[in-house]
Order: C-alpha cells, then structure tokens, then sequence
C-alpha cells in the first residue's frame, strides 16, 4: 500500500503546474471561500481527521468543479482509505484535466486493479509508467509489480518476466517477487492472490527457480530446477520452464525437455515452437515445418509459428510459400523484428525492390524508433 507520505509528494508536482496555469476566474467572495476551505482540508487531512478532509474538499469543489488541486486530493486521499470506486471517479475527472499525469494514472489503475477491472487497470498502470512517475520509487514499484501480475494473468507472460526483472535489477533481493516470477515462468493466468492453497509450494519453487536465473546464480538455479523436477515431474510447465532456461547454452538438453513437456502437455504449443527453431538452427526442415505446422493447427495466430514456418520454407527452398507464411507472421505481429529480417532477406531473393524497401523502413522503426519493440510476440518465446 502506498503511504500517505507519498501521496503528498506527487502532489507537488500538479501544484506548481497548476498554479502557474492560472485558475479560473470567480469573484473575491467565492476565492475567499474555497481557499478557507482548501486549508481547512489539507489541515484536517495533515492531522488525520480524513473523513472531515474529505468532506471539505467536497465542498471546495462545488465552488470549483474543475479544481486539479481538490481532485488529486479526493483521489488520492480516498484511495488510501480503500474507497477506490470513489476514487477512480475523482481521478478520472482530475486526468480529463490532466492528461500528462503519470502518478494520475498510476493511481488510477492501482484503484481500478483493487475494483478487479484488470483490462483497465493493465492500460492505465501503463499509461502512467510511460508518462513517467519522476523519482518516486515507491509508486514504480507497485506499477511495475501489479502490472506485471495482470501481464501474467492476461498470458503475456515474456512481458511479465521483463518487467519483474527490472525491479530485481533495483533490487536483486526482493523475494515478494517469488510467486508472480513462478506464475510466469510455469505460464499460469493467474494473480498470486488467485494461486490455490495446495499449489503455493509449486509456484514458490518455480519462482526461486526463475529468480536465481534472473540473478545469474546457475548452481542455484541448477540445484532449484533439479528439485523442481524431481517433485512434480508430471505437472504442466515444469518441462517447459526448464528447457527455456536450458535453451542459450545447451540447446539438445532443451528440445528434450519440450519433448518432454509434450509428454505430459501434448497440446502445448510453444514447446513445439521451440523444438522447431531448434530445428531450423540444426538445418533440419522437414522435421521443422512439421512440427510447426501442428503448432499452427492448435494455436492458427500463433505469430512466432508463422514466421517459422516461412523460415523452415524457405530453407526447403520454397521461396513463394515462405514469404506467404512470413506475411502471415508480420500482420499477426508488426512489432516482431525476426521477421522483418526473414522478409527483408527473401525479398531481396525475390527480387521485390519495393517491399524491401519498405521492409527496411520497418527495420529501422523497431531499432531506433519509439516503438515498443520485441522480439517475440507478447505471451509468446522470445526469439533473442
């Protein structure tokens, strides 16, 4: 829960702006009135009467509907009482104000995350992070995290990983992260309030399994996975997890862990993905393009498996198949920057000046513009 401190200090910053914007034009008896009122309000809210400091700043905004100062307060000051309907309405009507206000977003999603509105909350929380939250390590810190979880809970689980990694980067041990990188890692939709009783002791394990990779602790993490496996063998995920961990420096021992996670997971799909881009590696396209095209007939806008099976194509020799497969991938993901590099390449081939050129444009988009670029699909293997 962020502390009342902290709601003082994003204050500040409206404060200034709006000062120097100016407020709206009333007569002298109706200023008087709100500024008596507005310090009444802050006093009682200083000395922890917030029921009289919101009752207050109520009527501070019926002189000023439009005051930013009175909305942040009310926004604010309700959300860490834990009234978070009312307070998304006051932030709500403060961001129509304000747009820029990345603290105002943050808030606003971190209250509509508490109201379970999760497809709101995961935009707003966003929106504010990008907007920018200054040096208030607190608030980033419950951003990143309640984003993070929702990113999980909506399958984006590669996504999810990035951003618990950047907060073990500020801070390598915070081991409240231990759940939500096990939800990620074993690709379950689920928040950590929402993990069943008798399946915390899998996910914690996983998660300490993820953490010491992350950290870049390998005996720890040899030693975690190892005791993973040999406890829940048979549960979904764990063959996965482990062969992803295995897939930089020891490709062969990974595709026998997709293969084993397809043994107990036969439907899973990016276990397949991985087996055949590890087929592709090793120049075994046959096998590749089979494999892939059964991770197309169960998942049909798996992006990854397109471009992969334009690759497996295009190396049997089929340039026109390849490039169909590859322009599949491309519009189920225009962010995926491996298959701009297939297409550019099979263009060139092809001889199609125009769309190499075009495919160059989006090259250089994804490397030096302000996209959000991946280069996996989100919820999907990142193909680094």
């Amino acid at each position: 829960m962020i502390r009342r401190s902290m709601l003082a200090a994003c204050l500040a910053l409206y404060l200034i702006s709006a000062s120097a914007a100016g407020v709206p034009s009333s007569s002298p008896g109706e200023r008087s009135g709100f500024d008596s009122l507005l310090r009444a309000a802050e006093r009682a809210q200083e000395e922890n009467r917030d029921d009289e400091a919101i009752t207050l700043f109520r009527r501070a905004l019926v002189l000023r509907p439009e005051s930013e100062e009175v909305l942040w307060f009310l926004g604010t000051l309700l959300y860490a009482k834990d009234q978070y309907a009312e307070s998304c309405d006051d932030l709500r009507r403060f961001l129509a104000l304000r747009t820029d206000a990345g603290s105002g977003w943050a808030f606003l999603g971190l209250g509509e995350f508490q109201l379970r509105q999760y497809r709101r909350a995961l935009e707003h929380l966003q929106r504010g992070f990008n907007a920018g939250l200054g040096d208030r390590k607190e608030l980033a810190h419950a951003v990143l995290y309640d984003t993070a979880i929702l990113l999980t809970r909506a399958e984006r689980y590669d996504d999810s990983v990035d951003l618990l990694a950047k907060m073990l980067a500020d801070d390598a041990h915070d081991l409240t992260l231990v759940q939500a990188l096990g939800l990620a890692g074993l690709r379950l939709p689920l928040l950590p309030s929402e993990i069943p009783e008798d399946r915390r002791e899998f996910v914690d394990l996983a998660g300490r399994a993820v953490l010491a990779l992350e950290l870049q602790e390998p005996d720890e993490a040899e030693t975690t996975f190892h005791r993973l496996l040999a406890m829940y063998p048979e549960e979904p995920g764990v063959h996965f997890l482990f062969g992803a961990s295995l897939m930089q420096l020891h490709p062969e021992l990974a595709v026998a862990e997709f293969q084993q996670e397809l043994r107990v997971s036969p439907s899973h799909v990016l276990a397949r993905v991985r087996i055949a881009e590890q087929l592709i590696a090793n120049g075994d396209f046959d096998r590749a393009l089979s494999t892939v095209r059964e991770a197309i007939r169960l998942d049909p806008k798996r992006a990854s498996a397109h471009m992969l099976a334009g690759e497996a194509l295009i190396g049997k020799g089929n340039l026109s198949e390849g490039i169909a497969e590859l322009e599949t991938a491309r519009t189920a993901d225009l962010d995926m920057i491996r298959t701009h590099w297939d297409l550019l390449h099979a263009y060139v081939a092809a001889g199609r000046k125009d769309d190499v050129d075009r495919e160059k444009q989006q090259v250089d988009r994804l490397l030096h513009g302000n996209s959000s670029t991946h280069l996996g699909e989100p919820g999907d293997v990142s193909h680094k």
